[in-house]
């Protein structure tokens, strides 16, 4: 079966396309984040940014009583149940070939399209999660108490399992041998909801926000959005920056932002000329793609994490991360990494709208037109078979001037977290020299980004 159309997911068709020389480009690019970081080490010198989750402006009521009417809520459980019990027909009694709807929905509407959704709106998936809903209605039905498992959940386990689950899905996305076909997809599934629900029966519902990847996923992207809730349960707006300061460590966090970069970025490398010549000589001397993709994934997110890690202990030591926080206790340089963590979360989705922009406009309205024939048997239940993707958002300039665009702004975003919040773990006389080797893993990020980016 062919899979789907993986070489739109950069939108350009190579170096030739770009506006500007690339070099340019990543020059222009560390020259802002390097202006910018003197910029707030004149001009921000005291935290700003809301922790603790109390500030942000009360919505008006009627769209407060909205929000939180269990009318909606179930509202939007039975629309994901409906949706996903669709999405079974094609997977379960759908032709496997390119016709097929399912892998789009799960590549594409889902994995791609949850990122603006969840930039809207919050964390989207969280409400419309078909397998959460279907174990609150079992909860239901049993007259149990969906909140109480058999055991409790295990101390420090952090969101460990749904950053385990992110490495099992990028896997899949970007490395398994036949990834577009329904088995692939129908066994990776299988097992996902194996272990949600079963985990769910032992631990209580409290699982899903442990250990669902979508859900995870959704929510770090979902709290710059600028509709939030404060700690006491209030609907607010917001500053998107407010709602990602307030990200408390945990462990397994760090992990997972690492992963939504570094696959993203591996993605981009596998486009590469020079990876793919890689590839076929490996091949030829007897090594599977897959072999030689899984460890250049697992290289590559390693190589991020370990510049992440050794930037943000080198801060430690410089900026003497024992120094004291605005509460007055202590921060051990051990610890400084998860305080960093929440300043990657735009880096990763600014690399996220960059590379997937044009596939996510050109194969999502693909998706949706094959979605009115589940089965193949050239049914048109949606009236969206005859439908023609609309490609005037989709010009070479225009996306790679999207795509510089949205990985500077993912950047500077994430300058400024990172120096709030070192304005807080770190003594004041320090905290500016304390960045620079944040600084320095911004420019390695940024530069190594866009040259990924347009190598293909």
């Amino acid at each position: 079966m062919t899979t789907y159309p993986e070489l739109l997911a950069h939108g350009v068709g190579g170096r030739q396309d770009l506006p500007l020389p690339l070099t340019h480009l990543v020059v222009a690019a560390s020259l802002t984040l390097v202006i910018t970081f003197v910029a707030l080490g004149a001009l921000w010198r005291v935290p700003r940014l809301d922790r603790d989750g109390t500030t942000g402006q009360p919505v008006p009521r009627w769209l407060a009583a909205l929000v939180d009417a269990p009318a909606l809520r179930w509202a939007l459980r039975g629309a994901g149940l409906v949706a996903g019990g669709y999405v079974c027909l094609a997977l379960l009694g759908g032709p496997d070939n390119e016709d097929n709807p399912a892998a789009g929905v799960l590549y594409v509407l889902v994995w791609i399209g949850l990122v603006p959704l969840s930039l809207l709106f919050g964390p989207v998936w969280r409400a419309v999660n078909p397998l959460r809903s279907l174990y609150l209605l079992l909860c239901v039905a049993a007259g149990r108490d969906p909140e109480r498992g058999l055991r409790p959940l295990p101390a420090g386990l952090g969101v460990w399992p749904a950053a385990v689950g992110l490495v099992a899905f990028v896997w899949l996305e970007l490395v398994a041998p036949g990834r577009a076909t329904l088995p692939v997809i129908n066994a990776w599934l299988a097992g996902y909801a194996l272990v949600m629900l079963v985990g769910a029966v032992r631990h209580g519902v409290g699982w899903f926000d442990r250990a669902d990847p979508f859900e995870l996923y959704s929510g770090l992207i979902g709290r710059l959005a600028v509709i939030g809730r404060r700690d006491d349960g209030a609907v607010v707006w917001r500053n998107p920056l407010d709602g990602m300061a307030a990200l408390r460590p945990e462990p397994g966090l760090v992990t997972a932002v690492v992963v939504l970069l570094g696959s993203t970025m591996y993605d981009s490398l596998s486009y590469a000329p020079g990876w793919l010549r890689l590839g076929q000589f490996a091949e030829e001397n007897g090594v599977p793609p897959v072999v030689t993709g899984t460890l250049g994934m697992g290289v590559l997110i390693g190589l991020v994490a370990l510049a992440y890690l050794g930037a943000t202990r080198v801060a430690a030591l410089v900026g003497h991360g024992a120094g004291p926080e605005a509460d007055g206790e202590s921060t051990p340089p051990r610890l400084v990494p998860g305080e960093l963590a929440h300043s990657i979360v735009p880096i990763a989705v600014g690399y996220v709208l960059a590379h997937y922009y044009s596939l996510l406009v050109l194969e999502g309205q693909r998706t949706i037109a094959l979605l009115s024939d589940p089965l193949g048997t050239g049914a048109d239940w949606l009236g969206t078979a005859g439908f023609e993707p609309y490609t005037g958002l989709i010009t070479p300039d225009g996306v790679a001037a999207l795509q510089i665009t949205v990985i500077l702004i993912g950047h500077l975003l994430g300058s400024l977290l990172a120096h709030d919040r070192a304005l807080s773990l770190f003594p004041r006389a320090r905290a500016v020299t304390g960045q620079l080797p944040m600084l320095v893993l911004m420019v390695a990020y940024t530069a190594a980004g866009l040259l990924l980016l347009y190598a293909g």
